[in-house]
């Protein structure tokens, strides 16, 4: 998947939006808590993105994927290369991540996203 269909998809989710932050950072967020978070300028682009506890210990044993420094015990996890993973892949690994962070939302600020 290119960085340009990643963000169009991550921004296609109920309340989603984008930012930069550390500088050169693109992350994509719910609520203002990040749920993928890209690094456009590096080359090849590479992001990081919350998922499930099951999933994180199934990902990082895939090539190119590792715990996310500083955010691994919150089950993040950082691909080198967002080509490394199908579009198909990548849709679903967004979905999940949208999803967790929006569960721990505040149930008035998930009621607002939902209604709009």
């Amino acid at each position: 998947m290119t960085l340009e269909a990643l963000r169009s998809y991550c921004l296609k989710k109920p309340g989603a939006t984008e930012g930069i932050k550390w500088e050169n950072h693109l992350c994509f967020m719910v609520g203002e808590k990040m749920f993928v978070v890209t690094a456009p300028d590096e080359v090849p682009v590479s992001a990081s993105f919350k998922t499930s506890s099951e999933l994180f210990d199934q990902l990082i044993t895939k090539e190119g994927i590792i715990p996310a420094p500083y955010m691994a015990r919150n089950k993040w996890v950082r691909i080198d290369d967002i080509r490394r993973l199908s579009d198909k892949e990548w849709k679903q690994y967004a979905d999940i991540a949208y999803e967790l962070i929006f569960e721990k939302l505040p149930a008035k600020l998930k009621k607002e996203i939902d209604s709009k």
